[in-house]
């Protein structure tokens, strides 16, 4: 009989049971899947996005199903930290899953009072800081395109937050990605996530507007993969923390790409808008792959691509 497969990671001080994660924004707070599927079979759950306010988030449409992913402009809807704290939090509560909650503000102080109201809380078990938010004191420049304002907000959360600090980062970066990266890793980031949606536009011939109230939304599932792809390759070979792949992730074979590519984790987003047992088949798939390529322990193959081994 074989020897059982390693699936368990620790990403930046975070410990997995196996490297699969739900992203945000595509799981709600957790507890809302927990009748569908067995979340316990997850490596972790990464929340929707927290704001220090409660968001009502942008007027509908604000979804769009395109050929290859999906459109959204949600606007970042949600019912503010505090009510996540006392209301959504306890419905995990001794829940085998690792709880990060993703954050997020339009000042870098916003980030700092965040890690500092969920310092407190046991259940929450790492912060993942979304800096593809338009800073208002910059006039609306992304935090995550300008290798400064990331590493100012980075510095500010880290200060506040003893919790493993994930920094997720956003795509129109562009070729300056993987200076963003290593700014936030000198900044404190224990890990870093990519990449978060590319900014699209899909119209309606019939009335030739957008079909999103607010025009444009972010683009996410199958299309971006090979973007994400060659970002998360790019960011891995750089930096020295460890970074968890998101994008157009749908099947086991996506993630082990990732993984190839440089990845110790992913995270499975709008798959879950299709199938919400996506993530654990992901998991599944992972594990058989492991033991087919006989190294035992998916670390083994992290950042392995081109055939190279550790």
């Amino acid at each position: 009989m074989s020897a059982p497969v390693k699936l368990s990671v620790e990403v930046g001080g975070l410990r997995l049971k196996n490297p699969v994660l739900t992203a945000s924004g595509c799981f709600g707070y957790g507890a809302e899947y927990a009748d569908l599927i067995d979340i316990e079979g997850l490596g972790g759950i990464c929340t929707k996005g927290l704001s220090l306010a409660p968001r009502p988030g942008n007027p509908p449409p604000r979804i769009r199903e395109t050929a290859a992913g999906m459109l959204n402009a949600i606007g970042l809807e949600n019912v503010g930290v505090d009510a996540f704290l006392d209301e959504k939090l306890p419905l995990l509560e001794g829940r085998d899953v690792a709880v990060v909650a993703n954050l997020f503000g339009v000042r870098p102080d916003d980030y700092a009072e965040l890690c500092r109201r969920v310092e407190g809380s046991p259940g929450v078990h790492g912060v993942e800081l979304n800096i593809s938010c338009p800073n208002v004191k910059a006039g609306g420049v992304e935090f995550g395109t300008d290798p400064r304002a990331a590493a100012e907000v980075v510095a500010l959360a880290r200060a506040e937050t003893t919790k493993p600090l994930w920094v997720k980062l956003s795509p129109n970066a562009g070729e300056r990605i993987v200076e963003v990266a290593l700014a936030v890793q000198e900044a404190g980031a224990d890990a870093l996530s990519l990449i978060n949606t590319l900014t699209g536009l899909d119209i309606d011939l019939a009335t030739r507007r957008s079909v999103l109230a607010n025009r444009t939304g972010g683009l996410s599932g199958p299309a971006i993969k090979p973007i994400a792809l060659r970002m998360v390759q790019r960011v891995a070979a750089a930096v020295e923390i460890p970074v968890v792949g998101i994008g157009g992730i749908q099947r086991w074979e996506d993630a082990a790409q990732f993984i190839l590519a440089g990845a110790t984790a992913v995270q499975v987003g709008t798959a879950c808008f299709v199938d919400p047992t996506a993530p654990l088949q992901v998991a599944r798939g992972l594990e058989a792959w492991v033991a087919a390529q006989g190294v035992g322990d998916i670390a083994a193959l992290v950042g392995t691509l081109d055939g190279d081994r550790a």
